[in-house]
Formats: structure tokens, C-alpha cells, sequence
């Protein structure tokens, strides 16, 4: 296990990892060439077949030796995971390695199923002696690119999911979190793999991507921003790559006139404040009924005035640090430009006062808000959320739909009914309920949205289906059969057999299909000469 006391030394050619939270340096991540990504490949495409030949319950008996791993090791990863990143202990335990757990308990269980050969009906009558069904074939060597705010569960379970299904698979996490990415190498290296099926490789950022689409990747599985998003689909449109993507969002939360006020309020300090806010399903926008509106800011407020925010070391801390300064200038952008636009700061945190702590931000309520301004129209991705007063929900829809982004959402309302009518006509690929932000740590839950936030989904069925390609196989059941009824030689008595299949079954009229019957009787007897 790699821990904070046996870090690696120090080299030309690697990370520098530091603390998120006390900029202290905690550990060195060998940085690998394109020579080395290539022997990756190489050995990946060999360790795959060996793999994939594999049964479904043979690989899942691998797979479940990094579960008792987890458990195992569950406090020394959380550690790491806080220095890394900076969040707290427990959002680490709670949003990183308890949904890590889950989602390889799931898999491992649900991988036989999804992976079952499923037989199809026959669409008709005249086609039943055609027999077909679907098999899932893995696309090969999957490549897994992911981002530094939840460094462990995010890729965890793409790389479960991708091994499960029978691909080998190279990871390459975000250069801001290599301890937590050297982390999970350990965790794989548990499950004693083939060799070949799964390789850790830190590459910068800004080559990553290139380079394993142009080294030839099968498929690759990016969570990041919309531009890099953008950038990756032009780039693997010259080889034709299959890429899923996840770009983030710009949650809305739609607090109804029958809701819970509290619930609601520390809910949205839960999903909006977590994780320092940096969660791309978090919540960044809310849209308040009025006749709720003063008693759930007022809930509000006492909650995010009453957080402790610190080193997430400290099991009393509530909001942890900034993992990275680029997002600090972000999010200060943003509500500078709020400022200048007229919103108010309605109520904040403190922040920890050691002058050495540069990466903390207050927790902080915006008010006055609108959609003329940055924070409401694109990801913050920071401590901040902003609200709105509405008049009814109508408008609070409309809003909620007033942006490129749809990752996805929440309805907070005593009537479970009322919430639902009001969830499908949100434009997000997840729509939560008297919830927020939980919907990525259910394993059985489809993760993705809609618009700009997505291509393609991860987890559950749905995700795993995308670690295969489906192959339909199609086979003949006629006893007897010499030739199919249209194979050449060709003649108008076929052309009129054929359109006589047509009238029989749905022309108008009982004559017509009389008729047509006739003209199909009459080149029955080829198909067996």
C-alpha cells in the first residue's frame, strides 16, 4: 500500500504531488514517455486476449479481491485522497470509497447478466425461421482519462466496469491528483491480473489525449471540460474512435411551494458545498418558490454561516480546500463578475487563518442573482451557490432550462407526484428528488446528461453497455431449405411472390390478400429444389 511515509523519490522525470490544503509535498509520480505508452499497448492488446477468453464469473473472481482491498485499506485511502485533493475525510469515505465499494459489489454481481447472450423475437411471421441474437463483445484496449475533484470514484468505476465486460485497460488520471491515481494502481495490482490488462500512465494533460488516440485506443472514456471534450471529438474523428464523454455541469435545484424549507436548505449546502462545490453534479443554481423563500433562506443561512471549513484532516471539518489555484481564479472570476452585475453576498463561511493556507474559500449565498451573469450560465465549480426567487415553478422550469449545460438536477417538494411532473420537463440526464449529487454513487443509476454536459453514459446497465460493442448473430431454422425464396435467378413470378407477402398481410381488402397469397404459394417449392 502506498502510504505518506514510503513516497517515491524524487526524479527528472516525474509529479511533483502536493497537499491541497497546506501545499506541503507529499509524494513523487514517475512520469511515463510515448515509447512507454506504446509497450503499454502492446502488452495490453496481448494481456486482452487472454482476457477476454476468460469466463464472466472467472474475471469476477479477480475482480472481487479489490473489493476486500477497499475494505481493508479503506482509512489509509481516505487519507490520501484528503492530502491530494483537499477535500475532507469524510466526503472521501463518503463520496469517493463508499461508492468505489458499491459500485464493484454491483458489477461483480450484475456482470453475468449483462453480459448474457439475449435472444430477439421474430418481428413477423414470414421472417420467423430466422433465429437471431445479441452478444456483447468487448471493444479491446479501453483507455480511461480522469479529472482531479473526485479522483478515486470517477475512474474506479469506469475501470471496473471496462475489465468486467473483458477489455484491458489503461488509466490516466488527473496530473493534480497523481497520489490518489498511484493509489488505485495499488488497488488493481490487488485483483494479481494477467499481464497487460490494466496499466496506470501519467502523462501530462495536455498530450494525453493525443496520444492515445493516436496510438490506437478502441475506446476512449473522458470526464473533463466541454472545450477538451470538444477537442477530443475532432481528434478522434480522423480515426473514427468511439469516445464517452462527461463535461460537467450547471445543476439547478427547484424548491417547490409544499417543501420541506430545512431539507431543502441543507440539501442544497450537502450538494452544493461538498467537495468544496467542486462537483459537476452539484448544486451551483437554485430557483425558490416564494412562499418558501424566507424561511428556507434563512435555514440557509445558518447552515453555511455555521461550517467549519479547514484542513479535511480534521474530522470536525465540514468543507475542505480548493484542489487547484486554476479553479480558485475561476470561481473568484465569477463572482466578481456577480458583484459587478448587483448580486449580494447573502451569507458566508470563515475560512481557516493560517496565512500559509491559500487554497480555502469561504462557503458563500448569492442573492440579487440573474442570468446575465457568468455564474449562472456556466460551471463555477466552486463554493458558491447562487439562488432565485420565483413566482411559480413555470418559471423556475424555464430557468432551469436557461442553460447550455444538463447534467443533471433536483425537485424538493412533499408531493412525490407533483416533483415527478416537474423532473420530466427538466432538461438533465439526472433528476433527483428531496436529493442532490447522489445519483453518481448508485451503481445501478445511468450517469450522464444532456446538451453539452454528455455523450454516451457510465454506470449501470446503460454504462456498462457501453464497454461493449453489440454483434447480432443470425441463423436459419428451415428444415429442408435449399436457397431463400429471392435468391437469383430472378423472374416476374418471384417479383409477384414477394409483393404477394405484402398484399397477404396488409393490403385492404380480403380479395387483394387472396390473391397475394396465390402469387406466394406459387414460389414456395423453390426454396426447397
Amino acid at each position: 500500500m502506498i502510504s505518506l511515509q514510503n513516497v517515491f523519490k524524487p526524479s527528472v522525470d516525474s509529479t511533483e504531488c502536493r497537499c491541497a490544503a497546506t501545499n506541503e509535498i507529499i509524494g513523487y509520480s514517475p512520469l511515463h514517455s510515448e515509447e512507454d505508452l506504446t509497450s503499454m499497448l502492446q502488452n495490453a492488446r496481448q494481456g486482452q486476449i487472454i482476457w477476454g477468453k476468460l469466463s464472466v464469473s472467472e474475471r469476477v473472481q479477480y475482480i472481487s479481491k479489490i473489493r476486500t482491498y477497499l475494505v481493508e485499506h479503506c482509512d489509509e485511502i481516505a487519507e490520501i485522497i484528503c492530502r491530494d485533493n483537499g477535500k475532507t475525510r469524510n466526503d472521501a469515505l463518503v463520496a469517493e470509497i463508499f461508492p468505489a465499494i458499491l459500485a464493484i459489489n454491483y458489477y461483480c454481481k450484475k456482470a453475468p447478466g449483462f453480459l448474457r447472450d439475449e435472444s430477439l423475437k421474430s418481428g413477423h411471421l414470414f421472417t420467423s425461421y430466422k433465429r437471431s441474437k445479441i452478444v456483447r463483445v468487448p471493444w479491446g484496449v479501453v483507455a480511461v482519462i480522469s479529472p482531479w475533484n473526485y479522483p478515486f470514484a470517477i475512474p474506479f468505476s469506469e475501470v471496473i466496469m471496462a475489465l468486467l465486460a473483458g477489455n484491458a485497460v489503461i488509466l490516466k488520471t488527473a496530473t493534480q491528483t497523481q497520489m490518489v491515481g498511484l493509489v488505485l494502481n495499488e488497488c488493481l495490482k490487488a485483483a494479481d491480473l494477467p499481464a497487460g490488462v490494466f496499466s496506470f500512465i501519467n502523462l501530462p494533460g495536455s498530450k494525453a489525449g493525443d496520444l492515445l488516440l493516436e496510438n490506437g485506443v478502441d475506446k476512449l472514456f473522458f470526464t473533463g471540460s466541454v472545450p477538451v471534450g470538444q477537442y477530443l471529438m475532432r481528434k478522434a474523428a480522423d480515426t473514427l474512435t468511439p469516445l464517452s464523454l462527461e463535461l460537467g455541469g450547471n445543476d439547478a435545484m427547484l424548491v417547490c411551494d409544499d417543501a420541506d424549507p430545512r431539507k431543502a436548505a441543507i440539501g442544497a449546502v450537502w450538494a452544493g458545498l461538498s467537495n468544496a462545490g467542486q462537483s459537476c453534479g452539484g448544486v451551483e443554481r437554485v430557483y425558490v418558490h416564494e412562499a418558501v423563500y424566507d424561511p428556507f433562506m434563512q435555514q440557509l443561512k445558518t447552515a453555511v454561516e455555521s461550517l467549519q471549513v479547514g484542513f479535511g484532516m480534521d474530522f470536525n471539518m465540514d468543507m475542505g480546500a480548493m484542489t487547484t489555484k486554476n479553479q480558485i481564479s475561476v470561481v473568484k472570476a465569477h463572482l466578481e463578475d456577480a458583484l459587478a452585475k448587483g448580486a449580494v453576498i447573502y451569507a458566508q463561511s470563515k475560512v481557516p487563518q493560517n496565512p500559509e493556507w491559500q487554497s480555502f474559500l469561504p462557503a458563500m449565498i448569492l442573492t440579487n442573482v440573474n442570468h446575465d451573469m457568468l455564474i449562472m450560465q456556466e460551471e463555477t465549480f466552486g463554493p458558491v451557490i447562487a439562488v432565485m426567487k420565483v413566482n411559480d415553478m413555470e418559471e423556475a422550469i424555464r430557468l432551469a432550462n436557461d442553460s447550455d449545460l444538463g447534467l443533471s438536477a433536483s425537485v424538493w417538494s412533499r408531493s412525490h407526484s407533483k416533483a415527478e411532473d416537474i423532473a420530466r420537463r427538466i432538461e438533465a440526464g439526472a433528476v433527483n428528488i428531496n436529493d442532490h449529487l447522489m445519483s453518481h454513487g448508485l451503481a445501478e443509476t445511468p450517469w450522464g446528461g444532456f446538451k453539452k454536459s454528455s455523450i454516451g453514459r457510465t454506470h449501470g446497465k446503460i454504462g456498462f453497455d457501453e464497454m461493449t460493442q453489440p454483434q447480432v448473430i443470425v441463423w436459419e431454422i428451415m428444415p429442408g431449405a435449399k436457397q431463400g425464396m429471392w435468391w437469383p435467378p430472378n423472374n416476374e413470378t418471384i417479383y409477384k411472390g414477394i409483393k404477394g407477402i405484402i398484399e397477404l398481410c396488409f393490403a385492404p381488402g380480403l380479395g387483394r390478400r387472396l390473391a397475394g397469397l396465390i402469387n406466394f404459394l406459387k414460389i414456395v417449392p423453390r426454396m426447397f429444389k
